[in-house]
């Protein structure tokens, strides 16, 4: 499947996706709460990268994409956590971490381009 080009979409089905994914995990304590933290993460990343595209100016840009990029390095602790411990599910946890991990590069990629 293509990644659709609009990273305000890209962003949002990546967090859709990271819900589907804990829907399917056995209800375990450590699956719940790591589960919750994902949840939050994977969400705060499209949220954060759509405050950045509203910038009040270039400083709040560069902040925003920088919070972004922070939340997609903690979505993908939490997805290696999940991974690790849940490997039924790991071809579905597979495709996240690899989401994720091109996320945080396509923000790196903004941020050094805005800040040069």
């Amino acid at each position: 499947m293509d990644k659709p080009y609009d990273l305000e979409e890209r962003t949002f089905l990546f967090a859709k996706e990271c819900r589907h994914y804990i829907k399917i995990l056995p209800k375990t304590i450590s699956n719940i709460e790591d589960g919750k933290q994902l949840i939050r993460s994977s969400g705060s990343v499209g949220a954060n990268y759509i405050e950045a595209n509203e910038k009040l100016s270039d400083r709040d840009l560069v902040f925003r994409l920088k919070v972004a990029r922070k939340e997609a390095k903690e979505s993908k602790y939490w997805l290696c956590l999940l991974h690790d411990l849940n490997p039924e599910e790991q071809t579905f946890s597979e495709s996240l971490l690899l989401e994720i991990e091109q996320l945080w590069k396509i923000l790196s990629t903004i941020i050094t381009k805005t800040t040069h």
